[in-house]
């Protein structure tokens, strides 16, 4: 039984979830954890990892086993699911939420679950919780246990990569206009951005994949009452966003490997152009270095017409030049 005397710290909010009564009481910030060993219902809790008092006042949550501790306090930066002695816990990929704005900045959301409550935790603010909680007040009988609640939170994720797709699809869009222009630029700093998100994200959801499929092939004792249907249903919900976002991981490197062709063909013909000039000139510079010594004897050196004469050579070996490269098959 939770204690009714135990105030909440780093808490930014908490609910307790009637689903017979239908109805989704917050908790007050400085209230106390309510008393639900008689009742159907279940408490949702939201703490800010900032808050240092945090992991004390989780040490003998009732109910919440130390390893699941671990997981709801910890800053480790991966994806986790586990399940083991009747709790889910771990931690969840996320985007992180500005006061003002959404990022596409990773952001991680650590929880625990079991029948009776779920406990989220987080260091930075993170996008999906929000509208969870916003759903929850707006229709509280659409929750009736702490599983549906995991999976609101996961789904809403997945909705908003879907969101962050398109929008990245977009930026792709316009680059792809530009790079298949008649004129070169070079968009490879502002396709490195959207490779850098994309690379990210596939990594991440690969990762929360392939841990939701274990932990829904779990042993049943192990896991949460109707926790592996409710996998089983999230695997679907990535499955279907993992093709998207593997789809325009190949696409950004597509369009990479697409501005480095045509930028490797820009410098090979600059390159060709230049060994041009350097074929065309070398007659004419050993024609001006064969005048240019100093040595008696050199002819034309007293003729009043030794300058044209000079530069007719050098006209002539340029013409002599192009005439050779002409038949090389070069020009």
């Amino acid at each position: 039984m939770l204690s009714p005397t135990r105030s909440i710290p780093g808490l930014v909010w908490a609910y307790y979830v009637d689903p017979a009564g239908g109805t989704a009481n917050r908790l007050e910030p400085d209230g106390e954890l309510p008393s639900f060993a008689d009742g159907n219902g279940f408490l949702w809790l939201h703490l800010n990892l900032v808050d240092t008092r945090v992991s004390a006042f989780l040490d003998d949550f009732p109910g919440l086993s130390a390893e699941a501790h671990t997981a709801l306090t910890t800053h480790e930066t991966h994806a986790a699911v586990t399940v083991d002695e009747q709790l889910a816990f771990g931690t969840l990929v996320d985007f992180q939420r500005e006061f003002d704005a959404e990022t596409r900045d990773i952001g991680w959301l650590h929880f625990a679950l079991s029948d009776r409550f779920i406990i989220t935790s987080r260091l930075q603010p993170i996008r999906s919780i929000d509208r969870v909680r916003t759903a929850l007040e707006k229709n509280p009988a659409k929750c009736t246990n702490p599983m549906q609640l995991f999976e609101m939170l996961v789904a809403e994720f997945q909705r908003g990569l879907i969101k962050v797709v398109m929008e990245m699809t977009e930026e792709l869009n316009a680059i792809e206009d530009i790079v298949y222009d008649s004129e070169l630029r070079d968009e490879r700093r502002q396709l490195a951005s959207v490779r850098r998100v994309v690379v990210r994200l596939y990594r991440h959801l690969r990762t929360l994949l392939s841990l939701m499929r274990r932990a829904a092939a779990s042993d049943e004792e192990d896991m949460p009452f109707g926790f592996d249907e409710v996998a089983r249903r999230l695997c679907a919900r990535l499955e279907s966003v993992d093709h998207d976002v593997h789809a325009l991981q190949e696409r950004a490197r597509l369009l990479h490997e697409e501005i480095d062709s045509k930028l490797s063909s820009e410098t090979n013909r600059h390159l060709y152009i230049l060994s041009l000039m350097t074929a065309f000139l070398l007659p004419a510079s050993l024609v001006t270095g064969f005048f240019g010594m100093n040595t008696t004897g050199l002819p034309f050196a007293d003729g009043l017409h030794g300058t044209l004469s000079a530069f007719g050579f050098i006209a002539f070996s340029v013409f002599l030049s192009w005439l050779v490269l002409r038949r090389a098959g070069i020009l």
